[in-house]
């Protein structure tokens, strides 16, 4: 048995824990009870696990709670206790979620990016929420409710005015096809698929 100690949102914490290389986002979830991160691929690749590390987005699905120690882990329960942060705001105005199973590593990743960079072009955050997939598809929401929350931080997003025919780059791009029932069977998430309405000719 080890014990890890860190600070996640601001609070002190130390964790028993039979296995040091338990993930960081097992130790969130079952014993700390903090299940706003979510696990999606569990290989690193789909951002929907995603924390602050010290400041910095990392996916905690693959880091060992061992290499936490000492450090402070914010995750979306953290970002503000009342929902009041610039980037949730403008998610809520934007209406951004669809299934909203991805939702709160997009955001953590959101967050991220305008703690580092208050005024983003299309192209900055196309290359920083690159690593964030939504198999619902909602890349120009989130574009956008990330332009809103830049402006409601009191900058002036310098991509705002290429408006919806920016570049879309990475996943984007293909979700960005015509909407066939092909293409929108694949892209449904698991929570959405099992929900979503069936298409015209009962495709889903």
């Amino acid at each position: 048995m080890a014990s890890i100690s860190f600070q996640v949102n601001g609070k002190p914490q130390t964790i028993d824990v039979a296995d040091p290389d338990t993930p960081l986002l097992w130790v969130l979830r079952d014993n700390l009870n903090l299940t706003g991160t979510k696990f999606g691929c569990g290989i690193a690749q789909c951002g929907a696990c995603t924390v602050h590390l010290d400041g910095n987005p990392a996916r905690s699905c693959s880091i060992p709670v061992s290499e936490v120690a000492g450090k402070s882990v914010t995750t979306i329960e953290g970002l503000s206790a009342d929902h009041s942060h610039a980037i949730q705001q403008a998610w809520i105005a934007e209406q951004v979620p669809q299934c909203g199973y991805c939702q709160s590593g997009q955001v953590m990743a959101a967050a991220a990016l305008l703690a580092k960079m208050p005024k983003p072009t299309d192209a900055d955050i196309d290359r920083s929420m690159s690593g964030n997939i939504c198999r619902c598809g909602t890349y120009q929401r989130i574009r956008r409710a990330i332009h809103r929350a830049a402006g409601q931080l009191g900058t002036e997003p310098a991509a705002a005015a290429q408006g919806a025919g920016g570049s879309v780059s990475g996943v984007a791009a293909a979700m960005s096809r015509p909407a066939t029932a092909e293409l929108l069977h694949f892209n449904q998430c698991t929570a959405c698929f099992a929900t979503a309405p069936a298409l015209p000719g009962g495709a889903r």
